[in-house]
């Protein structure tokens, strides 16, 4: 079921219409341009307002609960994050159209700007006549609420990156990574913070609109936290950077370099001003440390209570569902200005073997159906049996790096098997337990009419094997 999302703008931003909201549904086109529907006259509204309530909004959009059934359906658990993700895109983007809506209602007042094309706007100052013993129309304040940015914590490979992008996939927007290790200081060598900007115009296509409204996430933003024995000399790559970002993530004016028109018609179009006012900023990080400085706070808010061990609470392991206060990002090394911007803060557990097991085979896109539609691909059939399937969790966990290091264990265990079997006889190739042990080779059966009988008798045999262990452990 498509998720539509409530606002899109012309990709001119030269033109003398006014400026118009638009409905979109995920993956389909634009239903309507900004001289609507076929038919209608130019000046006619495309989609007039909804007169249905108060709690009916004009434009629909995906609810934050819609979003997160669609996450689930890519990232394994992180309940916590993805309710924080989608209620703050949410109310993001119906900030968004509330400022389209307001744009369009003094567009339709005062009419378009006459110096739309030099991106020049004027003061609107006009003066006001009415007839005598006639009360002005006072146009009612607008509600804003701020910009909701959000901070992402958790441990490598327990779906940071890959929740915010599947959720930028969904909301069909401009969606930029950048990584915060490569961030100094104006001036200074390395890239500047504007760069995170250029990318999103470059998803963009060009288009300085819709960048506007798209999302800009930054990772291993805790590689930015204030350094500590520096000698006084200034961190250009540490507070420096965090400094750097303030203006952009409050809302500012950004020019970056665009690539110009290929017949050097328009040399001006080598410069773009983006507006940050609109961009969502998602930051995350592993923050390696943070607990410490969270056991350690608990301890002793726990301790000026009459608990007399602080090693009984420091040993106390960190929830993911426990909120991190902004003073521990303070402590961590991060300026107060920078925490007040993040208001919102989600942090992501540890995947546990459970976790792994339904990322490799239940998620959309699973590992292991990468790999049996593979081997289909050449006639082929590849099972893997359950033992086989916890062993590879199992080495997950030992090795660390969350559902990252499971592709090098794949990769690891059927590299054989994708060496001998294309171009063979072989059509049925099992993996088991010992198999991902390293301490036999995969079975293979070769194309004959008892080929497939046996194939599937071999893994049933291991299944019960499997379930008999399962009782006994219980």
């Amino acid at each position: 079921m498509p998720f539509p999302l409530g606002v899109r703008l012309p990709h001119s931003a030269s033109s003398l219409r006014p400026l118009r909201c638009f409905v979109r549904c995920i993956r389909t086109q634009t239903q309507h341009g900004p001289d609507g529907p076929s038919g209608s006259m130019p000046g006619e509204r495309a989609f007039p307002r909804s007169h249905s309530g108060l709690n009916t909004p004009p434009f629909r959009m995906a609810t934050p609960k819609q979003l997160s059934q669609y996450l689930d359906q890519f990232v394994v658990g992180q309940e916590t994050a993805k309710k924080t993700l989608t209620v703050a895109v949410f109310n993001h983007y119906q900030r968004v159209q509330a400022k389209a809506r307001e744009r369009e209602a003094e567009m339709d007042m005062y009419g378009p700007d006459d110096d739309a094309d030099s991106g020049v706007s004027t003061a609107h100052v006009r003066p006001l006549r009415f007839a005598p013993g006639a009360q002005p129309l006072l146009k009612p304040p607008t509600q804003l609420f701020d910009k909701s940015n959000v901070l992402i914590i958790g441990p490598t490979g327990s779906g940071k990156t890959y929740l915010v992008r599947t959720l930028a996939e969904v909301l069909d927007v401009p969606f930029s990574v950048s990584d915060a290790t490569t961030f100094t200081q104006a001036g200074y060598v390395g890239d500047d913070v504007d760069t995170c900007i250029s990318r999103l115009l470059t998803a963009a296509h060009g288009d300085p609109i819709r960048a506007s409204m798209g999302i800009v996430y930054i990772d291993e933003i805790d590689k930015i936290a204030r350094k500590s024995g520096t000698d006084g000399s200034r961190d250009v790559g540490g507070e420096g950077v965090q400094e750097a970002l303030l203006r952009m993530i409050e809302g500012t004016t950004v020019t970056v370099q665009a690539k110009g028109d290929a017949s050097g018609a328009k040399p001006d179009a080598q410069q773009q001003h983006i507006d940050t006012t609109n961009v969502l900023f998602i930051f995350s990080g592993a923050f390696v440390g943070l607990d410490n400085i969270v056991r350690t706070r608990i301890a002793e808010n726990r301790g000026s209570m009459g608990f007399a061990s602080q090693d009984y609470f420091t040993s106390l392991p960190i929830r993911p569902d426990q909120s991190v206060k902004p003073n521990d990002l303070v402590k961590y090394g991060f300026i107060p200005e920078f925490v007040s911007r993040v208001p919102k803060i989600a942090t992501l557990s540890p995947l546990t073997v459970p976790d792994l097991r339904r990322i490799l085979t239940e998620v959309k896109g699973s590992l292991i159906s990468q790999y049996a539609s593979q081997f289909g691909n050449i006639g082929v059939e590849l099972k893997f049996t359950s033992a086989a399937l916890d062993e590879v969790c199992l080495k997950a966990v030992e090795i660390g790096g969350g559902a990252r290091s499971l592709r090098g264990i794949l990769e690891k265990v059927m590299l054989d098997p994708m060496y001998d079997v294309p171009g063979s006889d072989i059509r049925h190739v099992l993996i088991g337990a010992s198999t991902v042990k390293g301490e036999s080779p995969a079975q293979c059966w070769s194309k004959n009419h008892n080929s497939s009988v046996a194939f599937w008798e071999a893994w049933a045999a291991e299944e019960r094997q499997y379930r008999v262990k399962d009782l006994q452990k219980e």
